[in-house]
């Protein structure tokens, strides 16, 4: 990390986990553990659980996000939730394009693109996920994907909303199998995705950009990760729906 560049950012993904009531109980048990956090804190929560877990948060140093938007303001798109509606539920960030809304729900890169501009347009911070499966990890494509899927999900962006904008690198291939990424193959992957800015925005703009690591990030490898150059911060899955153990991961990214 270089804290003096760029604000650290750690991000819980719950996905399809917790009730409503449940989400209260875990952020009330979270917020005295980060209450001392040194980085961002953020709770990225299924869409039933916003209004509780906003609620939860009150007064503390946590932030809510949702864990999808569409890009469109209204419209007949039944079960989707726009940026608006977001924005009024007291939601602050929001995950686009996670591996899993583009392997089982059809996201392609160019709606991950309309997704990130119709967030910031509407005044969300936008945590963009890209990443490389196994495959194409071992044909040599990762660093020529990840540059792709960076440049064409910050299409249309201009530099002042590239400011609420957070890079998440989750190689596909390191998400749910406890496989996790080498800490050298972490700092590797958002090495590319910020070169990939710099030739976009130029290198100056890119050392600015928080770019988080997304593959399996735990309590016991955290600290090897975010003490890398690239590495600011975590998308966390698994571990965010533990309180101590979301807050050992937080605590790394506070040193």
């Amino acid at each position: 990390m270089k804290k003096e560049l760029r604000r650290a950012v750690i991000a819980g993904n719950w996905k399809m986990n917790n009730t409503p009531s449940q989400a209260k109980a875990l952020i009330e048990a979270m917020k005295p553990l980060v209450a001392d956090a040194d980085c961002d804190v953020v709770l990225c929560v299924p869409a039933i659980d916003i209004p509780a877990a906003v609620e939860a948060a009150k007064g503390s140093n946590i932030k809510i996000g949702a864990e999808n938007v569409h890009f469109k303001a209204s419209g007949a798109y039944t079960g989707e939730i726009s940026a608006d509606m977001l924005k009024e539920a007291g939601v602050e960030y929001v995950v686009i394009g996670h591996s899993e809304r583009r392997q089982y729900f059809a996201e392609t890169d160019q709606t991950v693109n309309l997704r990130t501009l119709a967030a910031v347009n509407a005044g969300l911070k936008a945590i963009v996920c890209v990443g490389e499966t196994l495959e194409q990890r071992e044909l040599g494509y990762t660093e020529t994907l990840l540059k792709y899927q960076t440049k064409m999900a910050l299409t249309n962006v201009t530099a002042d909303q590239l400011k609420n904008i957070i890079i998440a690198y989750e190689p596909v291939w390191a998400i749910g199998t406890g496989v996790t990424a080498t800490a050298d193959q972490a700092d590797e992957g958002n090495g590319f995705c910020r070169a990939a800015i710099a030739e976009a925005y130029g290198a100056d703009v890119a050392e600015t950009v928080t770019i988080q690591y997304g593959g399996s990030m735990n309590a016991k490898n955290a600290d090897e990760l975010v003490d890398k150059v690239n590495v600011d911060g975590g998308l966390i899955g698994g571990a965010s729906l533990k309180a101590e153990d979301f807050s050992i991961i937080v605590k790394a990214a506070s040193k």
